[in-house]
């Protein structure tokens, strides 16, 4: 089997206490750093976790919002759900544990920026799923997620479509044109990027966006249209 290399023990140590789970298999965590720009051997990364991972995910997070939303509708669960196990809310989640510091690449992890960067820290919280559900079963998995995507669950703001879309088919309905992005800005450092956005739907005033990619940035901007219109209900900001 291809090595790779292996987590400090003071990194270690300081990974497994913000998942709250101590590996029984080391090797496990230390595939599910490891970025497939690290190796040349195809399965010396983490892209066969990342795939097991995805569906522990879905499953785990259909239970909970099975169990948490007597009365939703199935359509109701399905937003939930697609919003919860999107790339955002997995880089988001990534981002609390500060997984970046630990993420294993054929370059610096902090020069990818943007959309790539995000799609790696995503992928590294589902391979790391997998790593957990291998090496404890389903329970352990559960209990990760549960850890760090329960409040998510219960956010006011869960049940709705992505802010894209639903902009899209407001201005199809109400005007007859298509949205359009422009970015305005991209400014600070390359590990910490920060995109402006401008979204512009004829017949209405153009809104703005900033977040640390150009998806994310897109999305705050169209947000705020549907807020402003009545689309949406405003949501109050997270202190």
């Amino acid at each position: 089997m291809t090595k790779v290399q292996t987590l400090s023990q003071a990194d270690r140590v300081k990974l497994e206490s913000a998942i709250g789970y101590e590996f029984a298999e080391r090797d496990r965590l230390d595939w599910a750093l490891t970025h497939a720009s690290a190796r040349t051997h195809k399965s010396g990364n983490y892209e066969r976790l990342e795939f097991l991972g995805d569906r522990v995910l879905g499953l785990c997070i259909a239970e909970l919002l099975f169990r948490t939303f007597g009365t939703a509708t199935e359509g109701e669960l399905s937003v939930r759900l697609n919003q919860l196990v999107s790339a955002e809310t997995c880089a988001e989640v990534a981002d609390e544990m500060q997984l970046h510091l630990y993420i294993r690449t054929g370059a610096d992890v902090k020069k990818l920026t943007g959309k790539r960067m995000l799609n790696v820290r995503a992928d590294v919280v589902e391979s790391l799923i997998a790593a957990l559900y291998l090496d404890g079963g389903l329970e352990v998995a559960r209990t990760f997620i549960l850890r760090y995507w329960q409040r998510r669950a219960v956010r006011p703001d869960g049940a709705r479509r992505d802010a894209k879309t639903e902009l899209q088919e407001w201005a199809h309905a109400k005007f007859g044109v298509t949205p359009i992005y422009r970015v305005d800005d991209r400014s600070g450092p390359d590990h910490d990027p920060r995109f402006t956005v401008t979204v512009e739907v004829t017949g209405t005033a153009p809104e703005t966006g900033i977040d640390r990619s150009k998806r994310a940035a897109e999305q705050v901007a169209a947000t705020r249209i549907l807020e402003r219109e009545g689309v949406w209900q405003s949501q109050p900001s997270e202190k």
